[in-house]
């Protein structure tokens, strides 16, 4: 089997031969990894197919497991989803706490604007309409909509108007995409993906000598 294919209970995805030794005392691992990925896979996919003839984009985030985002989010890839920032460093992303530490969102996005180069994009999670007015005004190329219900989040899309592009996040399910994924919107970013997944059942068997 190739990455990204299909599998269903009792399907041989694949061979293996070596050292029967090296094979016993490498399983366990193997495993592990193998059914992490795929169980990220299968939810990622999952979500996705609710996307299917949207524009809009299914992202991860860096609720990860420590040593694994590498892993994680190929898993992701292979899904169909795409992958936000591997770290701080990719994306410039305000989020509530920096707010709070800086005042307001205005005086966050002058000082990024002071250390950050110009290529880089700013990114603004906002909670309300009141925070989305200001980090328009900051001129910030995408707002994240956070923890918003569907009335307000439609509100938050007509101020938009194209000024910048929008991100939805916040205990995004399979439920909830249903709903999310009508609206005009750019991204929707999930946690789940990689935190609340279940693990595929893999195992290695008929091993001969």
């Amino acid at each position: 089997m190739e990455d990204g294919d299909s599998v269903f209970k009792g399907k041989k995805i694949g061979q293996i031969s070596g050292d029967v030794r090296i094979l016993l005392t490498g399983e366990r691992v193997a495993l592990n990894f193998l059914q992490r990925m795929s169980g990220i896979a299968t939810l990622t996919r999952k979500f996705a197919t609710e996307l299917e003839n949207t524009k809009i984009k299914l992202l991860d985030t860096r609720k990860t497991t420590p040593n694994l985002r590498i892993f994680e989010k190929y898993a992701v890839t292979i899904g169909g989803g795409c992958n936000h920032r591997f770290g701080l460093n990719d994306g410039v992303l305000i989020k509530d706490n920096h707010i709070a530490a800086a005042g307001n969102i205005k005086n966050a996005v002058n000082m990024v604007r002071l250390n950050a180069p110009f290529v880089r994009k700013i990114e603004v999670e906002v909670e309300n309409l009141d925070q989305l007015v200001e980090a328009l005004e900051a001129k910030v190329d995408i707002v994240m909509l956070d923890n918003m219900d569907i009335p307000s989040m439609e509100s938050a899309i007509k101020i938009i108007n194209g000024k910048a592009e929008i991100e939805v996040s916040g205990n995004v399910d399979l439920k909830s995409i249903k709903n999310l994924s009508k609206l005009n919107i750019n991204y929707i970013s999930t946690g789940t993906l990689t935190h609340s997944f279940k693990v595929l059942d893999l195992s290695m068997k008929n091993l001969t000598y």
